[in-house]
């Protein structure tokens, strides 16, 4: 009888000191959930458009027009230009690579008949324009992601078809007064840019790209189909654009 008075009593005791114990255990917060971030990775395709300003030397055997210049004629180009691109990015943590192509059309243009005509070019007599009508891409990307953002950088090869002008002036007797031919050119390009996923699926950016193609030139024995001194002519190109891609397969979100 003792024994079960004894028990039903210590029982009773526990009971009451259940609750007192339980409040001086430390709290202990159950784990959050792992942060969801966006992910970069996957095929994309997209559009862009922009603008941008050109420059442009000639060449002939007459020489640099004054001491440290690289030129015998010189003038800019401005224009727009608008196309498509596909790439695909791979991301590993914060890091991002990818290749990417595009094709655009262009209609970039300019000429040196201001100058030419105010004398600015001793020993040239033909006034030159030039028109980068299309071009395209094939370049490397990497970048810096935050989540939705993304910094990066791009550099590869770059090809353009480049419409060359040259009037003479005054006419030379016997010759055409124009020739006008249009070169593919080959060349690098090189450039920077932010991203911004709006969704898992579409991403906006601002791009800018340098452009540098190798010269091209105007043979002839003595003289151009157009009576001028044979000549070379280089093209360089800066172009800002805005752009617009949508990218499928691959994970809209990571964990990690």
């Amino acid at each position: 009888m003792k024994r079960i008075l004894l028990s039903t009593a210590s029982l009773g005791v526990l009971g009451l000191l259940s609750p007192a114990l339980a409040a001086d255990l430390p709290f202990v917060k159950a784990p959050s959930a792992t942060p969801s971030v966006y992910d970069w990775s996957g095929v994309y395709v997209g559009i862009f458009g922009g603008g941008g300003l050109g420059n442009h030397n000639i060449n002939n055997p007459t020489g640099p027009v004054a001491p440290f210049s690289d030129f015998s004629a010189n003038y800019n180009s401005q224009g727009g230009l608008a196309g498509g691109e596909v790439g695909y990015n791979w991301q590993s943590r914060n890091y991002v690579v990818g290749v990417e192509s595009d094709l655009f059309w262009a209609g970039i243009k300019g000429n040196d008949s201001f100058d030419f005509n105010n004398g600015a070019f001793p020993g040239v007599t033909a006034v030159d324009a030039d028109n980068w009508r299309w071009g395209g891409t094939l370049r490397v990307r990497g970048g810096l992601a935050g989540d939705r953002w993304m910094a990066f950088f791009t550099g590869g090869y770059a090809f353009g078809d480049i419409q060359h002008t040259n009037t003479a002036v005054p006419a030379v007797a016997g010759f055409p007064v124009v020739d006008k031919f249009s070169v593919t050119a080959n060349g690098l390009t090189v450039g920077a840019g932010f991203a911004y996923a709006l969704t898992k699926n579409i991403s906006t950016k601002i791009e800018y790209r340098y452009y540098n193609f190798m010269g091209y030139d105007r043979p002839g024995s003595t003289l151009t189909v157009n009576g001028q001194l044979p000549y070379t002519t280089n093209s360089s190109f800066s172009v800002v654009s805005v752009g617009l891609d949508f990218k499928f397969g691959g994970p809209g979100i990571a964990k990690y």
